[in-house]
């Protein structure tokens, strides 16, 4: 829509529109921020009627700009817009603001609302999504469009506050952008210089445009209040195509309320009655509570028959290149399904070395990366800047970087927070199945990013690597000692620790199912050996999450369970006791699937009554809430102090992980 032939009282009353329905909204719910909405009222309404394309009865159209709210406080703004332009939020759900059960929770959360594209709140994590979607964007425009047809053409758009900008995640997924050349991407900065503690001089007074600028940014200011000039900004944002562009918007907090505005009360509690009604009056607001002007309807109207225009011919196109590019299509398909293989078990197994000689997971693992990205197109990802050590690289596919963006490795660099933010995002974008590596002591960098991925149902593969104090002579500050368990902590995250090549291979094919949340694997630095479990095992057992790798002679006097590289040493042990007692073994790779097995199963592994000893080179919390409570006492042999710098095997040694010092620790126990 072309705003200069729109009445500018028109577009004020559509601004003070969205101030008033995020006001009244909060006033209701007695509970968020009316700020944000308030300050920002014309910049969204520039942004809906003049730049965002969208089709709001398909709200997952695939060549949709995508809108990210980094500050996500400010959730009425998104909700407010989207009602306005005819999604499917009624103003029953904007009554119901911040409710149980409701669609418009305090939060944004993308897999509640209809068209929310990313869960935001964490301040600064919607930058990264952002960047995710925009590297998203880059890669299915390489692949699918031809020169006949552009299918993928479509822009990013994110809002963030001076919130945003303070957190390092913002500033490390900027900084990528700018050295990826994203120029997809157009992020406008909410400038008002409050924070909840008040002026953001108290602790954040640097030059934001500046900082972007050294990012390789395109940077622009404006009076986020002048509906031209905001509107003149973001056409240019847009026009730039060579890199990402960042608009700082100069804005006032809580605009329209005259005691209120452009101080910290308005950030984050309700206006309160008597403002409440100031503000009416300020703004001459002569409408009922949640009232949406005729006008202002009639506005978003045109625009949304506007952009069904622009979506009939889109599709129109789409069918041209569906009918031009049968295998191409047949492949799109299949990705935004993120479909996988029927016998994808059977490859990734094949993919394992049959040498017979102990392997590190970590090399296993990047064994079958190779196979998995073939057979799996929607897979895509990198390390942060240690896939030497992580193994992560797809041998086959050249860097995604500037200029050149049809590659599958991506390079994070030393960007950890970021990387798990982009990888939300590319799984937001849809399409894509993302996986990111670093070390496991760094998951903590990366565990905000993670815990989303799992309240927001998204798929994604966090790989960790170096995953105990085998790690070695690094010492304690890498040796992981509670990561394993406090990754374990996260609800609707699937924690692999796989033993041999076998769990690695059924692991990798348990993630890559998934589509309804991430996984974690922590992997091994250290060599460990194949486990034999004999000619008629069947490996699907693997994915119920623990099974018998050895049975005992007669009935078990003791179950012995490990996971990861300690399975080995569990076998070991029982080999020692076998003259002393009759030990079953039990392998457990994966604490989520096997919590999701009926409690007949799980009791057939750990019988009742049966004494148990979990061995694991990390703490030692968990380990008896996650067996029967039927079963006999538990001992939990582990790690619950800091490792130490020394070879991997010395501090194995010392720390008591050696069949005779854990057989002498279960002979006490039995």
């Amino acid at each position: 829509m072309d705003l200069s032939s729109v009445e500018t009282k028109s577009l004020k009353l559509a601004a003070n529109t969205i101030r008033m329905l995020s006001a009244e909204a909060v006033e209701k719910a007695n509970s968020g921020h009316p700020g944000m909405p308030m300050g920002m009222a014309e910049i969204g309404v520039v942004l809906w009627l003049s730049h965002l394309r969208y089709n709001s009865s398909e709200p997952n159209w695939i060549n949709r700009d995508r809108f990210v709210l980094s500050n996500g406080h400010g959730s009425m703004f998104l909700y407010s817009l989207l009602h306005m332009s005819g999604y499917d939020l009624s103003m029953d759900d904007i009554k119901n603001f911040r409710q149980w059960e409701g669609r418009t929770p305090g939060h944004p959360e993308s897999h509640i609302t209809p068209g929310v594209e990313a869960t935001t709140g964490p301040l600064g994590q919607g930058v990264a999504n952002a960047v995710g979607m925009a590297i998203g964007q880059k890669l299915m425009a390489e692949q699918y469009n031809t020169s006949k047809h552009s299918i993928i053409d479509h822009r990013v758009f994110c809002i963030a506050g001076d919130g945003c900008m303070m957190e390092g995640i913002s500033g490390e997924a900027s900084s990528l952008a700018g050295h990826l050349g994203l120029g997809n991407l157009n992020l406008i900065y909410d400038d008002n210089h409050i924070s909840i503690a008040g002026s953001t001089d108290l602790a954040f007074s640097e030059d934001v445009g500046k900082r972007y600028e050294a990012y390789g940014w395109h940077v622009l200011s404006v009076d986020g209040h002048d509906i031209a000039a905001v509107d003149q900004a973001i056409a240019e944002a847009a026009a730039e195509e060579s890199k990402p562009s960042l608009i700082c918007a100069r804005t006032t907090i809580g605009k329209g309320s005259p005691k209120k505005a452009d101080t910290a009360g308005v950030h984050g509690s309700p206006l309160g009655d008597d403002e409440l009604a100031a503000t009416r009056e300020a703004l001459g607001w002569d409408y009922d509570p949640f009232t949406i002007p005729q006008e202002v309807s009639k506005l978003f109207a045109e625009r949304g028959e506007e952009l069904s225009t622009q979506y009939a011919d889109w599709q129109k196109d789409f069918e041209g290149w569906k009918e031009a590019n049968t295998e191409l299509a047949a492949q799109l398909k299949s990705q935004l399904g993120l479909l996988v293989p029927s016998d994808i078990r059977e490859k990734l197994i094949a993919a394992l070395p049959d040498s017979g000689k102990p392997a590190a997971t970590r090399k296993l693992s990047g064994e079958v990366i190779q196979v998995a990205s073939k057979e799996v197109p929607a897979l895509v990802g990198g390390s942060a800047d240690l896939e030497p050590a992580t193994y992560t690289l797809i041998k086959d596919e050249t860097d995604f970087e500037k200029g050149s963006y049809s590659g599958r490795n991506l390079r994070f660099g030393v960007r950890e927070h970021a990387m798990g933010g982009v990888m939300n995002g590319l799984a937001y974008y849809g399409g894509y199945i993302p996986y990111g590596s670093t070390f496991l002591c760094f998951s903590d960098y990366m565990r905000p990013s993670i815990r989303l991925a799992a309240l927001s149902e998204l798929p994604g593969l966090f790989i960790f690597t170096h995953d105990s104090i085998y790690l070695g002579e690094d010492g304690p500050t890498h040796q992981a000692i509670e990561h394993v368990s406090a990754l374990r902590m996260i609800p609707n995250l699937w924690v692999f620790r796989p033993a041999d090549g076998l769990e690695t291979a059924l692991s990798y094919e348990a993630a890559l199912r998934r589509h309804d949340g991430p996984c974690a694997f922590a992997l091994t630095r250290q060599g460990v050996p194949s486990i034999d479990r004999g000619s008629s095992f069947d490996s699907g057992s693997i994915l119920q999450g623990a099974y018998i790798v050895r049975e005992s002679k007669g009935a078990p006097q003791l179950v012995l369970v490990a996971s990861g590289s300690e399975l080995s040493l569990a076998l070991e042990c029982a080999d020692k006791l076998a003259g002393e007692m009759s030990v079953r073994v039990v392998s457990m790779p994966c604490w989520e699937l096997f919590s999701m097995q009926d409690a007949s199963y799980q009791q057939s592994l750990f019988p009742e009554g049966v004494k148990t000893v979990s061995v694991e080179a990390g703490v030692t919390f968990g380990w008896s809430s996650m067996l029967p409570e039927s079963s006999g006492p538990h001992l939990a042999i582990g790690i619950d102090k800091f490792g130490a710098s020394a070879p991997g095997e010395v501090v194995g040694e010392k720390y008591g992980f050696t069949p005779e010092a854990v057989n002498e620790r279960i002979r006490a126990h039995m």
